[in-house]
């Protein structure tokens, strides 16, 4: 629409200079610090993971599983990053509360300034810790977690791109499954009854399921790779949870 239009000398560098950037493979999210997830953009850096469609595949299992919008709901957000997961499931659901954790406080710190452009900072609590470590007697409706999940043996063969995101965020150093068993472990100690864990995997797969919490629902994407686990609650007192 705008084929005409002679560009401004500081444009004409500032586009040259986001091309050398690129030439050197750095991510296009992090060259215009935006990236479109779900309904909204979230603004991008190299303090988080640049948010995936893959991790999409969260949002639409929570929906399917709570169809209810208007249900005063508990969520947590476990490995929040740039906070896409929480601050999306907040503009899903206007009367649920999330707590969304973080091991990185640079990642928290991002994730604060995308829930306070989206309007929903005075609802999702941002805390700083590893895994569960930050909540303490709370019961959750749902556990939602994209964690690091690329075992050690597969980073050599990523992609360039890669190499500009945080490392903490993508790979365990092990076989992958590392941080999900730890999930699978400890997540019914803060799961309501009948509550779920809903975590993003990869090429690593999905943990064992226990006697406690039990794997409902394997979510393929287009291609038919594995990509989320669907695990319940199925053995809690329920007198244990108020």
């Amino acid at each position: 629409m705008q084929m005409d239009d002679l560009l401004a000398a500081s444009q004409i560098v500032t586009f040259e200079a986001m091309v050398v950037r690129r030439c050197q493979r750095e991510p296009l999210a992090y060259i215009v610090g935006q990236r479109a997830f779900w309904n909204h953009s979230f603004h991008t850096d190299p303090r988080a993971l640049i948010p995936r469609p893959e991790t999409e595949h969260l949002i639409e299992a929570v929906l399917a599983h709570f169809p209810n919008h208007d249900q005063a709901l508990q969520f947590c957000d476990v490995a929040t990053g740039s906070g896409c997961i929480a601050i999306s499931l907040a503009l899903e659901y206007p009367q649920a509360r999330l707590v969304a954790t973080d091991l990185s406080p640079a990642a928290l710190a991002l994730a604060r300034e995308n829930a306070e452009l989206l309007g929903v900072a005075a609802r999702v609590d941002l805390r700083c810790g590893d895994l569960f470590a930050p909540l303490t007697g709370e019961y959750f409706d749902a556990i939602i977690s994209n964690p690091p999940y690329v075992a050690a043996q597969e980073m050599a063969a990523l992609a360039p791109e890669l190499a500009f995101e945080p490392q903490m965020a993508l790979t365990d150093h092990d076989d992958g499954l590392t941080l999900l068993r730890r999930l699978l472990a400890d997540a019914g100690d803060y799961l309501k009854p009948g509550g779920y864990l809903m975590v993003e995997t990869g090429s690593c797969g999905l943990p064992q399921p226990s006697a406690s919490i039990q794997l409902v629902e394997a979510i393929h994407d287009l291609a038919g790779l594995q990509r989320v686990g669907v695990y319940r609650l199925v053995n809690r007192n329920v007198s244990d949870c108020f």
